[in-house]
């Protein structure tokens, strides 16, 4: 009965979402509806003031975890919707298509846009510039996707924070190991690309193609070190934003009109990457901004310091460029809300889905029922689970706040290294919300595709490769490899 229970709202959830009939939001009520059902059902033998502590304890344990990735969200739309007003359109003159300019499309400036913003935005600003190299239909779909290839570091690492904190992890334990996974990971999309850019017409030579990897482990590496060295709210941004202005400089060779330009274009990007890395990697900067009003109301989830926070640069930045293009700020904010409420919501939603599975034992319920059947095997599930969780939601939050307590139960359940399992479920379900259908059909309707989803996913489905195998191949090793 009570692995039934603890079962039913992540059923519900997967249910609805699977069946294509309703939305996330949607699915969200649900299954917090039936979370909260389930658990007060659970603990209800120790009587009502049980019940009632449970909620007065997670609930708010929830709001507190998923405002960290509002506050992002929000934050992020704003600045976006800036750029927007500013006039700094993604459309311009059309480039001369070659193999290195597509490559710093596909792994860099989307990349960079994905990992400032956001939910998609990155997928937008691919595909505007792969117009601007004359490619579109089929081809620029599935080379848009590539946007989405550095997720575990998407908005901002929102993902990844949510899922170390459920996992009793640090964000930055959680984005060195997954950027560890990472690599095999991109060693493949790499290998796809080369197919896909074959298909759309550029011919990759083989000396290209080294430069190609060369530049891939220079961005790997980058991350890598980012995660290590700094926070990883700007591991993904710093390292693309870096190796965006070099290969600039050596692919374009810019005069000092062009650079002017393209400085006064991107100036907003600049100025926000400035500032993030200046406050996590200058020691005096950091160690004055991260404590100043820092509030850190629970002891097992993180502080709250507004002035260190992602989300003041990119507002603050936000404000600027709209005084400077004197557009209309009640406007922009009125675009902010509609397109960032339904994020922020399904986040709250699910983060607090999440905390009412860990504090009422449902998640160990569910780890117990796995352990018995299935013993130290069922850790094999959790690429097939992420894989699921990140397709259906669309979104790496989501994704882990639905799935990362159950799957780290199991991993202490049956004495697996939990934190390399919270790796795993992080890089798998983050990577594959890439094939989301949220993502695939806003790509079709920019392109104004009439092809169908079958035809569609047919052409796309290797990109979930390289993150499920990994990801296998992952807890193979964990299972199997001898212990040193």
């Amino acid at each position: 009965m009570t692995t039934l229970l603890s079962l039913l709202p992540l059923l519900l959830v997967l249910g609805l979402l699977a069946s294509g009939r309703a939305s996330a939001l949607v699915a969200g009520l649900a299954g917090l509806a039936a979370t909260l059902a389930a658990s007060a059902t659970l603990v209800m033998p120790d009587g009502p003031t049980a019940v009632a502590a449970l909620f007065r304890r997670e609930v708010p344990a929830g709001f507190w975890l998923s405002w960290h990735v509002i506050a992002i969200i929000a934050a992020g739309m704003f600045f976006h919707r800036c750029q927007q007003a500013r006039g700094a359109a993604a459309n311009g003159a059309t480039l001369e298509a070659n193999p290195r300019r597509l490559w710093s499309v596909c792994f860099l400036l989307a990349p960079f846009a994905e990992a400032v913003t956001g939910f998609g935005v990155g997928y937008i600003i691919a595909l505007a510039a792969l117009r601007r190299l004359g490619l579109g239909g089929m081809s620029a779909l599935l080379l848009g996707l590539y946007s989405q290839s550095l997720v575990p570091w998407g908005a901002l690492a929102t993902g990844t924070t949510v899922g170390a904190t459920l996992a009793g992890l640090t964000p930055n334990e959680l984005g060195l190991m997954s950027a560890v996974l990472q690599i095999p990971i991109h060693a493949m999309y790499l290998a796809l690309y080369w197919r896909f850019a074959r298909e759309a017409g550029f011919a990759t030579t083989a000396a290209q193609k080294l430069d190609d990897a060369a530049w891939t482990a220079l961005l790997l590496g980058l991350v890598w070190l980012f995660n290590y060295y700094s926070d990883v709210e700007i591991a993904g941004a710093a390292a693309t934003a870096g190796l965006l202005a070099v290969r600039f400089w050596r692919d374009e060779r810019p005069d000092a009109a062009r650079l002017r330009s393209a400085l006064h274009a991107n100036a907003p990007y600049v100025a926000l990457t400035l500032a993030l890395c200046a406050t996590r990697l200058v020691p005096p900067l950091r160690d004055l901004l991260k404590p100043l009003w820092a509030m850190r109301p629970f002891d097992n989830q993180p502080a709250f310091a507004p002035l260190y926070a992602p989300g003041f640069w990119l507002v603050s930045i936000g404000l600027v460029v709209v005084w400077l293009a004197h557009a209309p700020l009640g406007r922009v904010l009125a675009e902010t809300g509609r397109g960032a409420w339904r994020s922020c919501a399904v986040t709250l939603l699910f983060v607090v889905m999440a905390q009412l599975y860990v504090g009422s034992g449902m998640a160990e319920a569910i780890a117990e029922a796995l352990r018995a059947v299935a013993g130290r095997s069922a850790v094999a599930s959790v690429p097939l689970f992420a894989a699921v969780g990140g397709f259906l939601t669309g979104g790496g939050s989501a994704a882990n706040a639905m799935l990362m307590p159950m799957v780290t139960a199991l991993a202490r359940a049956v004495a697996v290294d939990p934190a390399w399992i919270a790796a795993v479920q992080n890089s798998v379900t983050t990577n594959l919300t890439m094939l989301s259908p949220i993502r695939v059909s806003m790509g079709a309707a920019i392109l104004a595709l009439s092809t169908s989803d079958a035809v569609l996913y047919r052409r796309a489905w290797p990109l979930a490769l390289p993150p499920i195998l990994v990801g296998v191949a992952a807890v193979a090793l964990l299972l199997y490899a001898p212990a040193s």
